[in-house]
């Protein structure tokens, strides 16, 4: 439906309902199609009109419609006069409106109204994170940064993830302002950076750089740069951490992966007992290993050839040196077929050790079981995250050790022209570093999330002349 470009009297919109396929949708169709082509707000509104004298009232879905409308063009009286209507007419509003308001309010001068409506969802539901952020943003804009840092705060309590679109607010809105306060406020988001091995983009980065060399009286310059093989940086000759972990810091992990992941609670969800059992035994006879592949997982890297060869490229291109390999396989792989062969399968195992677990079983566990078991030098492959076994360590200082040895440990294996490319773990920590007078900072170019083991290799390097 292709709305009209002026408001309507009401014969006329008759007319069209009458005309229209569907008429006892007519209006919601109309509502939907102004949104989509952001038609004028009058025009809108002589359809709202309309319903009010033919119905008597108007249906709460079609209010909330009318709401997009006037959040997306940014008028804030009509967003008030809707939310006057709304909270007269329905006792309780759904988080769809109350989204609505929160974002339309909060990008205009009355942006105070989105935080007593905040206030309003708390008491109803746990507010979203685009409800906070929207807050946060409005805040932030009007210099208000102790409201923002609070509802901040909140907002991690409340296990919500913030975009790093308002992370980076932050940084535009504090530029130049003084406060040791504040500094440590925005000291703390690069710490949750590093804390969840976040890389930040290169729009993103720019702001902290800006805002480093706006501190008054700070002193602080950034160059970008590119981090040696060695770790050191050079620009200002400073070493990065060390990406090992000590023995102790190993020891310690290898007991909490085992404790809280492997007979945690996850462990049996897909795989029996019997099975983990069995798959120990295997390890434990044939420990240690150098490398273990998670083979469904790798046998996937490139859609269009068989399952089989994939496989088999990455062990041969893994195998040299005479490392030992276990690979993680499942038992369909040894039933003959189009992307199992039984030839190229017995060539395979002629060259690593197979573990064939039953096809539902749940790899990564197996996989961090021999990987760990099999002492600091050990390497893995897969694909995946891991980001579930992260989350059942139960705490922070277990979580950040678990991704400081998945960086150092996992492979990355990337496919260019058909030809696998071994990504090698680096030697020294890639994540966000301080020594109070320098700061490193891992970025990226684009915005897409990458693998978390997939590391930036470019750095922001922000130095303070003392």
């Amino acid at each position: 439906v292709q709305p009209p470009e002026k408001p309507l009297q009401a014969e006329e919109w008759n007319r069209l309902k009458e005309s229209f396929r569907s008429p006892e949708i007519f209006e919601e169709v109309m509502f939907n199609s102004m949104i989509r082509c952001n038609s004028p707000i009058d025009v809108a509104k002589s359809l709202l009109t309309h319903v009010a004298k033919s119905d008597g009232d108007i249906a709460y879905h079609l209010l909330v419609k009318y709401l997009a409308l006037c959040v997306q063009q940014g008028q804030t009286s009509e967003i008030h006069d809707v939310y006057d209507i709304m909270k007269v007419r329905f006792k309780v509003l759904e988080s769809g409106a109350y989204s609505l308001l929160i974002k339309g309010l909060s990008n205009s001068d009355q942006w105070r109204m989105a935080l007593t409506l905040l206030e309003e969802v708390k008491q109803l539901m746990i507010p979203s994170r685009g409800n906070y952020e929207s807050c946060i943003k409005a805040a932030s804009r009007h210099q208000e940064m102790n409201l923002a840092f609070q509802l901040y705060h909140e907002m991690l309590a409340k296990d919500l993830v913030p975009t790093s679109d308002v992370l980076q607010a932050f940084f535009d809105f504090s530029r130049g302002m003084k406060g040791a306060e504040l500094q440590n406020q925005l000291f703390g988001i690069l710490l949750y950076l590093r804390e969840n091995q976040i890389y930040p983009h290169k729009t993103f980065m720019r702001s902290i750089k800006l805002w480093f060399e706006s501190i008054p009286g700070g002193n602080w310059r950034g160059h970008l740069t590119n981090i040696k093989d060695s770790g050191q940086c050079p620009v200002c000759n400073h070493q990065l951490e060390d990406s090992n972990l000590t023995e102790e810091e190993y020891n310690g992990l290898r007991e909490r992966i085992i404790k809280d992941v492997i007979h945690g609670t996850d462990t049996f969800r897909k795989t029996s007992p019997q099975e983990f059992e069995a798959f120990q035994t295997f390890v434990e006879n044939r420990l240690p290993f150098d490398i273990v592949i998670d083979g469904l997982n790798v046998s996937h890297v490139k859609p269009r050839r068989m399952h089989c060869e994939n496989l088999f490229e990455a062990i041969n291109c893994l195998a040299k040196g005479n490392a030992r390999l276990l690979v993680l396989g499942r038992k369909h792989m040894l039933r003959n077929s189009p992307n199992w062969k039984r030839e190229v399968m017995k060539e395979m195992q002629n060259k690593a050790d197979f573990f064939f677990a039953e096809n539902i079983s749940e790899d990564d566990t197996f996989l961090l079981y021999a990987t760990l078991q099999s002492g600091k030098h050990c390497k893995f492959v897969t694909r995946d995250f891991l980001r579930d076994h992260k989350a059942c360590l139960s705490d922070s200082l277990t979580r950040h050790l678990f991704r400081k040895w998945q960086r150092g440990h996992q492979i990355s294996k990337v496919m260019v022209l058909s030809v696998f490319v071994q990504q090698p773990a680096f030697r020294y920590d890639c994540v966000v570093q301080t020594t109070g007078d320098t700061w490193h900072i891992p970025y990226k170019d684009t915005f897409d999330e990458k693998y978390s083991y997939e590391v930036p290799r470019k750095w922001l390097c922000m130095q303070q002349k003392l």
